[in-house]
């Protein structure tokens, strides 16, 4: 999944704004063929207790009002728009939607070591787009990137971070699920991220393979394992 995290832009319409800003389907057909799914979560859909969200809808002119009712009405300079370097052309794409409604920024490729790194170590200001491509459960994605103390987080809220303790201790695979949906709709609700798409990776093999591999993974987007790969006779 690709997302944009909208960081230091503390008013909520303002986050608002940044994520109506951008036309999803629009780079999806650009960047990847249409194959992305658009998405209003950063919790992939396949994942366990993962709760479906709609994408935000791309509506620059709603954009344009919530930032003249947060005090910009002629936009606002954003600073540094940081991004990992494969992804710059996503980055580039959104950054001019972003200019678009008056959030203007400044893009930051960046080599893919040196941005995770400063990342984790919460020294990137302003806008960063990152994807996040760890597997697991809706729990290992909250604890990574909803909770206050979290590893790619940058704040949180304490009562979010009470329901994932609560989740934690539950047993109950039914309730744990409902504290776990709870969280994902706070966060789609106070915009904590603008998420873009479920990424749709672009893989192909040659005529030779007879099974691939590709796909018997979830979410591993390579040709996968190699062991049963097989090659036509």
């Amino acid at each position: 999944m690709l997302r944009i995290a909208v960081r230091n832009l503390l008013h909520d319409r303002v986050r608002l704004a940044a994520a109506l800003a951008f036309d999803k389907n629009a780079i999806n057909q650009a960047e990847t063929l249409g194959f992305s799914r658009p998405t209003g979560s950063i919790i992939p859909s396949a994942f366990e207790y993962a709760l479906a969200v709609p994408a935000h809808p791309y509506d620059p002119a709603k954009a344009k009002t919530l930032l003249a009712e947060a005090g910009y009405p002629n936009g606002f300079d954003a600073g540094e728009y940081a991004c990992d370097g494969s992804y710059s052309s996503v980055a580039e794409a959104i950054g001019n939607y972003l200019a678009t409604v008056g959030i203007r920024t400044k893009l930051r490729p960046m080599e893919r070591a040196a941005f995770l790194s400063q990342w984790k170590d919460k020294k990137i200001r302003g806008i960063l787009q990152a994807g996040a491509g760890g597997l697991g459960n809706a729990a290992t994605r909250a604890q990574n990137y909803y909770l206050q103390d979290g590893l790619y987080s940058f704040g949180g809220y304490p009562d979010m971070d009470d329901l994932y303790i609560q989740q934690a201790r539950e047993l109950d695979p039914k309730r744990r699920e409902a504290l776990l949906h709870q969280m994902q709709r706070l966060a789609h609700e106070r915009v904590m991220h603008a998420p873009l798409w479920e990424l749709g990776f672009l893989n192909a093999v040659g005529p030779r393979v007879e099974e691939s591999g590709f796909g018997l993974i979830a979410y591993f987007p390579y040709t996968a394992p190699y062991e049963d790969l097989k090659v036509k006779k």
